[in-house]
């Protein structure tokens, strides 16, 4: 039964949220509309701390919070850890690159180094599979895991998902990436905060004392059957960091909306120390206290937790904290979706648009209700967090090679890259769902090596071209500047 209390704390903060957002973003939305530029990339003009928030939110929602916590295990913090590092090479190595390519897409980075588009539009492709068939169901089951059992309503998942993804998609429709980032960073604040005292509240329920909870629970040395095995730290961990923080559009289009290279910076860093001093405690300490209060409950750990610590009119609030969360990261997703159709492949290919709103607005309207469709695949799923890091290694390791050859070589074939790049995936599949020799992040360093390897001998074999490796200095700066392709 849902608590009055809660339910009408929650309507009220979720409105707050929509109004703030709404006198942000007023009168600021319809200037740049019929070019796209406020649209995508927000007119260039988001604040270094309009930028760490949104950064920090779009990857902060319930898919961590839930997933994360419901691994009840402290190993799961080395995501985050990890996360800095990636944090840290976006800002000082990508950020650069992006603005002095003048990059509205990470996407339009490859067909400058590689010089065509094709290669551009593949990847956009890989991406937008990745947005449609993970992120986004992924994204609303989790959600709605969290409010359901956090209020303890009887409405299905899916009801609830469909609640989630109408609001998120009006989002998205409505105010474009300014909407987006000002709704992140407002919500941030609540949900950083909250989750703060959550932690607090889940180590007071158990006096602070975590001597009953298995010593494999608390450490973070992983062994080979755990989810991160300690030696993937060295192998595949910081490539998945690298690919999600400095290649990923619905990460990197935050970063590259910020007026100057400074300002960027100065957000990336700032979502870096968020990340570092932060985001570890509030994804695992939870999900260790709730396995000593109501033992092995797996992905429902972090919303019974809550539930449990939480008051009805704090819940209520922290509810509605985490359900704008949910509709920023979503919705994040979908405006980053539809820069990439409307930027990488029907521009290209099909000219300009009339109405570059109009078409962005039918794609995410499309990319929603597909993945509403998929969210009931995620209820079978055993851990989420874990799931989907496995996903993601079909695209990410592949993609990441084509950012690797196109600007550590010169002289590569978009051909070669390619090529690498779908049997990249082609193997990862095989290494990680069929043949399984090794841990998933073990494979997805063999996935990249194979990749790049695949390039570099196609590019000598097929196209009779000789890449040559980029060593440093004058070197390192003519290939950032100039295309990967030139002889």
């Amino acid at each position: 039964m849902i608590d009055p209390v809660q339910l009408s704390i929650f309507l009220l903060v979720t409105v707050l949220i929509g109004v703030l957002t709404w006198l942000q973003i007023k009168g600021k939305t319809d200037d740049d509309r019929a070019s796209g530029k406020d649209y995508f990339l927000a007119g260039r003009s988001l604040s270094w701390y309009f930028v760490a928030g949104s950064i920090t939110l779009t990857n902060l929602s319930t898919d961590q919070l839930v997933g994360m916590n419901g691994n009840q295990m402290a190993l799961l913090a080395w995501w985050e850890l990890a996360a800095v590092a990636g944090l840290m090479i976006l800002a000082f190595v990508f950020v650069p690159i992006y603005y002095r390519n003048q990059c509205t897409t990470t996407t339009e980075l490859l067909e400058r180094k590689y010089g065509d588009r094709n290669i551009r539009a593949l990847i956009s492709v890989l991406f937008l599979l990745g947005n449609l068939f993970i992120y986004l169901p992924l994204m609303l089951y989790s959600g709605s895991l969290f409010l359901k059992s956090l209020s303890g309503t009887e409405l299905p998942i899916l009801v609830i998902a469909v609640g989630f993804a109408v609001v998120g998609t009006g989002y998205a429709v409505y105010g474009g990436l300014r909407a987006v980032a000002v709704s992140d960073t407002i919500s941030g604040v609540l949900v950083l905060g909250l989750a703060l005292y959550v932690v607090y509240a889940a180590l007071k329920a158990i006096g602070f004392d975590l001597s009953a909870i298995p010593s494999e629970r608390l450490t973070l040395i992983g062994d080979a059957q755990s989810p991160i095995p300690f030696p993937t730290l060295f192998t595949g961990m910081i490539l998945i960091q690298i690919f999600y923080w400095s290649t990923n559009q619905t990460i990197t289009q935050r970063a590259m909306a910020a007026p100057t290279i400074r300002e960027a910076q100065k957000g990336v860093v700032a979502a870096a120390g968020i990340r570092l001093l932060i985001v570890p405690a509030i994804v695992v300490l939870p999900g260790i206290a709730a396995f000593e209060l109501f033992g092995d409950v797996g992905d429902e750990a972090y919303g019974r937790v809550t539930g449990m610590v939480l008051p009805g009119w704090l819940s209520g609030v922290f509810a509605a904290a985490i359900a704008a969360a949910v509709l920023t990261s979503f919705n994040s997703v979908l405006n980053s979706s539809a820069t990439l159709f409307v930027m990488d492949l029907y521009r290209p290919y099909r000219g300009e648009l009339q109405n570059v709103a109009r078409t962005s607005n039918i794609v995410s309207i499309t990319m929603a209700v597909v993945g509403i469709l998929f969210v009931p695949l995620y209820q079978q799923a055993d851990s989420l967090i874990n799931l989907v890091q496995q996903l993601n290694g079909l695209l990410s390791m592949p993609i990441l090679s084509a950012f690797a050859v196109g600007l550590l070589f010169r002289n590569v074939a978009a051909g070669a890259a390619m090529t690498g790049v779908v049997l990249g995936v082609a193997f990862y599949a095989f290494v990680s769902f069929v043949w399984e020799p090794f841990h998933y992040i073990h494979a997805m360093a063999l996935v990249f090596a194979f990749s790049v390897a695949v390039s570099l001998l196609t590019n000598r074999l097929v196209f009779g071209r000789d890449a040559s490796f980029v060593l440093g200095g004058d070197k390192v700066r003519a290939a950032l500047s100039y295309p990967s392709s030139r002889p």
